[in-house]
């Protein structure tokens, strides 16, 4: 056992019952869920970014409670118009309040409620610490209060609100988040 997964067995333990107890949206959805599982049976770190190769990420799309609109960070080192998200850290207690803390740093808006219940999943590859690795995303749906004003911090270039009409160029995987986020809450998006 690693150092990492030793010094966080509550944040271990609630990645695995989050994952069992999802029920995914769709037959690609349910594969994800059970690669997450298996890679989290084969690696007692595997939700720490100190697990070479691939590691469990937490993200969330931040909504407004009353409009369709979406708030987005123009990631720094990507270079595109992203959800907020990242790691999780060793003080983090569940996915979820990663994804939470997650958006409040990425934002600068506090106040936000986070949905327990994960939107979707999503594994893709970036360089971590110099090394191929391929992130295996818990996304979540945040909501943030209707006076947010979000600040530019350290790992984004802009964060902006976008109405789900109006969305600046982002890949599928952000479309697929937005319109799971509408499906949750009810509402038609994009």
């Amino acid at each position: 056992m690693s150092r990492s997964h030793q010094s966080n067995p509550e944040l271990a333990a609630n990645c695995i019952q989050t994952l069992t107890g999802w029920a995914p949206f769709g037959p690609s959805q349910e594969r994800l869920r059970r690669q997450f599982l298996g890679h989290l049976a084969e690696h007692a770190d595997g939700w720490a970014r100190t697990c070479a190769g691939s590691h469990l990420t937490a993200s969330a799309l931040v909504g407004s409670p009353t409009a369709r609109q979406v708030l987005l960070t123009l990631h720094a080192r990507i270079g595109r118009w992203l959800q907020t998200g990242g790691h999780l850290e060793i003080g983090d207690t569940s996915l979820s309040a990663a994804a939470l803390r997650e958006a409040v740093e990425e934002s600068g808006v506090a106040g936000m409620r986070v949905d327990p219940v994960p939107l979707l999943l999503s594994r893709h590859q970036v360089t971590c610490s110099g090394q191929p690795t391929y992130h295996l995303d818990v996304q979540y749906l945040a909501v943030a209060p209707v006076t947010a004003a979000p600040v530019v911090g350290v790992e984004s270039l802009d964060v902006r609100w976008f109405d789900v009409a109006a969305l600046p160029d982002v890949d599928e995987s952000v479309l697929d988040l937005i319109t799971a986020a509408g499906r949750r809450l009810g509402q038609r998006w994009p």
